[in-house]
């Protein structure tokens, strides 16, 4: 903008104040007041009183914080791992499948437009251990039953489950979309050689498609890591604490016990997480677009 005259630098920074403005109040404010907050003893009737450095010293000592650092992790890396993987896998078949494209496209639009308390509710219904239809399939077929939600083993594999059934279209979509973006010679050249469709795929798309799937991981990283509404509305970080993550603990910590300091300095190392992870991402990105 300092090559553009003041003549018109002046008017495009009035334009822009307004988006200025609100990214401040939507994002700074609170990330500063949570900062601020975690900095503080403060309990519902009390006054904040500063105390530093202490919710975090006290964050590295506890015991459920680790736990909720692991759990919060182990769902992320096999939540992200099978969307990716089936994400990819169904953005292919769509770029070849050539009849009723649209509407396979339209269908599978249709799981992540859904509210995630809808979602929730509906696969509580399910995996319900008596009435779901998933154990009536099972016993169909002459499998033992699963108590699903409510075993402390498939809690989180059920919960990254549920969560893949959801996003893996909109990751499949992105996809699809990178798919359309590649240039065709490539494999008309390839298809011409006589290269298999298999050796075609890992020789040749999938290195172009690196750059599209590390954006998909990148997007989908933030939402796993903050993961919240499925949880809460399945589990509520039980049995036990087996599906407590650092958001669902920060909650339990805030409005349960109403430790708003410790639950501000929860969310704080959380948003540190989410940054650093998304940072090499986007190195991981640079690197394979090079």
């Amino acid at each position: 903008m300092k090559h553009l005259p003041l003549s018109v630098r002046a008017p495009l920074r009035l334009m822009m104040a307004p988006a200025v403005l609100f990214t401040v109040l939507l994002i700074a404010f609170p990330l500063a007041y949570t900062l601020w907050m975690s900095l503080q003893r403060y309990s519902i009737g009390e006054s904040p009183k500063f105390i530093g450095a202490a919710n975090y010293l006290h964050l590295v000592q506890d015991a459920n914080f680790w736990h909720g650092m692991k759990i919060t992790l182990l769902l992320y890396l096999l939540a992200l791992l099978m969307q990716l993987v089936a994400g990819t896998y169904l953005g292919v078949l769509l770029h070849t499948s050539k009849r009723m494209r649209g509407l396979l496209r339209s269908v599978l639009v249709s799981p992540f437009v859904l509210p995630p308390v809808v979602v929730g509710l509906m696969w509580m219904v399910l995996l319900d251990p008596s009435l779901g239809m998933a154990n009536w399939l099972l016993s169909k077929l002459g499998i033992a039953p699963g108590l699903w939600l409510a075993s402390p083993a498939w809690v989180i594999p059920t919960i990254a489950l549920i969560d893949t059934w959801q996003w893996t279209p909109y990751v499949a979509l992105i996809v699809l979309g990178g798919l359309q973006s590649l240039p065709p010679s490539v494999f008309e050249a390839a298809q011409i050689d006589g290269v298999s469709r298999f050796a075609t795929f890992r020789r040749i798309t999938l290195p172009l498609l690196w750059p599209t799937i590390v954006t998909a991981g990148i997007l989908r990283s933030v939402d796993l890591l903050r993961f919240f509404d499925i949880i809460y509305v399945t589990t509520q970080g039980g049995p036990g604490n087996t599906s407590e993550t650092l958001n669902i603990l920060a909650f339990r910590t805030a409005f349960e016990f109403f430790d708003f300091g410790y639950s501000s300095a929860l969310m704080i190392t959380l948003s540190t997480v989410v940054l650093g992870v998304t940072y090499v991402f986007l190195r991981l990105r640079q690197a394979v677009q090079w």
